[in-house]
């Protein structure tokens, strides 16, 4: 399939948004980035680069976007370099325990973001970051580090059990939800959960008995604006 010149525009504009955002756009953004009437013609654009094999969707993942790395040298010029896109919840509150974290009614809406950025498909969520206490962390993200500041969303993996010294977690005290960093003090044999930050926050220390677990690492942050 030919593209037409407005679904040219689409494509270049859903690939420019991805490499700056590292998530697609929405269906709103599109709208008013290209001034539609409605939505619905921008889900009209959407579905004809789905017709044309220009984007699919993934099994299993109806919110999942792939764009094909085919060669579009016919209807556009050069080569496109593909992306592949996975949909993950954006939770609305992070305090519950991991069997109801992802409930239907605590979901706020959905995130989509390039599949590099995660280590698996299941099991990740985002949420965002509340404070500035791990403002001068070094959170490995694709190719680069970044901290996490007040706004950012923050990309979860409720699935990884294997959290060692240096690691960035979310964490359950008393029923409140915490970024930090983690540390296990060998010498007192006790949990410490770290900040890293332009202002003063002592650990948090983990004594027996107190009501406290880890829901999570941190794989990837995703900066505001």
């Amino acid at each position: 399939m030919m593209l037409t010149k407005k679904q040219k525009e689409v494509l270049d504009f859903v690939r420019a948004y991805t490499t700056k955002h590292e998530f697609a756009p929405s269906l709103e953004e599109i709208r008013k980035h290209f001034k539609l009437a409605s939505v619905s013609t921008a889900h009209h654009y959407m579905k004809k680069l789905e017709e044309g094999k220009y984007l699919t969707r993934e099994a299993n993942q109806p919110r999942a976007v792939s764009l094909q790395p085919f060669d579009f040298s016919m209807s556009l010029s050069g080569t496109f370099s593909g992306f592949e896109f996975l949909s993950i919840p954006l939770v609305d509150s992070a305090n519950c325990g991991p069997a109801s974290l992802l409930a239907e009614e605590n979901i706020e809406g959905y995130l989509t973001v390039k599949r590099d950025l995660v280590p698996r498909k299941s099991g990740i969520f985002a949420l965002r970051a509340s404070g500035n206490s791990l403002n001068r962390a070094k959170v490995r993200t694709g190719n680069t580090e970044k901290s996490i500041e007040n706004g950012d969303l923050v990309l979860i993996d409720s699935e990884d059990r294997n959290i060692k010294d240096g690691d960035y977690v979310l964490s359950i005290i008393g029923g409140a939800a915490n970024l930090k960093k983690y540390k296990f003090d060998r010498k007192q044999h006790q949990i410490m959960l770290l900040s890293e930050s332009t202002e003063d926050f002592k650990p948090i220390i983990i004594l027996p008995g107190d009501d406290f677990a880890i829901n999570g690492k941190v794989v990837a942050v995703i900066k505001r604006g």
